[in-house]
């Protein structure tokens, strides 16, 4: 493990002006020449929005709701992360050799970032807005790749970003929390702003349909949220089968399986004594952790960088 500890908390490179972690940045030269497949799927989120979740409702979609077969191997190696890079453990693209079709995908790169292959016109993208869904089901013709895109309120993922911060030793410092919120706000922090993260996702639907789904929709009614994703991928699935998948992809059950909580990876790597990487998986948490005068700032900073955007979120429910 000394590989490891010896490339630990290194400052973030930009890329196209995009911080990332140096790994991460490293691996953006082969990824380039990704080619994407016209069944992958991919799940595109920023950080800490939901994606272990989204990718293990996928998994147990994809294998009809058998739990055992979801127990095959931890979900970063079921589901690849792209970009990911880091000593002692293989690459997301090392591990896309080994994944069988029909393939899915993770990663949080914003769009400046993403493999062409992704984006090319050829490329499918599905759009799901909350009164729209019906609108766009006549969208499915092409036979090409999807994409899953899920949204968390920004107060939320900047206070479980904090906490990841500190337990994922591949990231610098994250500092004290006040600090860390200032570069949140600046988009200082790995993988750039989140206000544009999720801007530019939501506004890739004026050209190319985008399967958007938001984390606080998912925690209010996992089961509906569910059926969109299965109606979008195709599928269907028995009664009781949709139910049990609800049941084993409800956060309590995700942070006790061994397969999808990260307790498999080396401790230089998470250290899960000093946060829990499925921490609370709540909406409203920030309120104990923001003081007022902190929530009042990001309000007013809030309302200036997502001024014109359609996108609404809600910061607790």
């Amino acid at each position: 493990m000394e590989l490891i500890q010896d490339g630990l908390h290194q400052r973030l490179e930009y890329v196209k002006g995009v911080p990332l972690i140096k790994y991460f940045a490293e691996a953006l030269g082969p990824l380039e020449s990704f080619q994407a497949r016209p069944d992958d799927l991919l799940i595109s989120t920023y950080p800490k929005s939901g994606t272990t979740w989204v990718s293990q409702i996928l998994d147990m979609i994809y294998q009809n709701g058998d739990l055992d077969k979801c127990h095959r191997a931890p979900i970063f190696m079921r589901v690849p992360f792209l970009e990911f890079k880091a000593p002692g453990v293989p690459s997301g693209l090392e591990t896309l050799k080994d994944t069988p079709a029909p393939r899915l995908l993770k990663t949080h790169l914003p769009l400046a970032l993403v493999p062409q292959t992704l984006l090319d016109q050829k490329v499918k993208f599905q759009l799901l807005r909350r009164l729209r869904w019906e609108d766009h089901l006549s969208l499915r013709v092409q036979d090409c790749s999807e994409v899953v895109y899920v949204a968390r309120n920004a107060k939320d993922v900047a206070v479980s970003y904090h906490h990841f911060y500190q337990m994922a030793k591949v990231h610098p410092d994250p500092g004290t929390w006040d600090s860390f919120l200032e570069k949140f706000m600046a988009g200082e922090v790995c993988y750039g702003s989140w206000y544009q993260h999720v801007r530019e996702w939501w506004e890739l639907s004026c050209t190319h349909p985008v399967l958007y789904l938001f984390y606080e929709d998912m925690k209010e009614n996992p089961k509906r949220e569910i059926q969109k994703i299965l109606e979008f991928v195709g599928r269907s699935l028995p009664e009781d089968t949709l139910d049990f998948i609800v049941q084993h992809t409800s956060f309590k059950e995700m942070k006790k399986n061994p397969m999808t909580n990260y307790s498999t990876l080396p401790k230089e790597l998470m250290d899960h004594s000093i946060s829990p990487f499925m921490r609370k998986g709540t909406a409203g948490d920030w309120k104990t952790t923001f003081t007022v005068a902190q929530n009042e700032r990001f309000d007013a900073d809030y309302e200036e960088k997502m001024a014109g955007c359609s996108l609404s979120f809600r910061s607790q429910l």
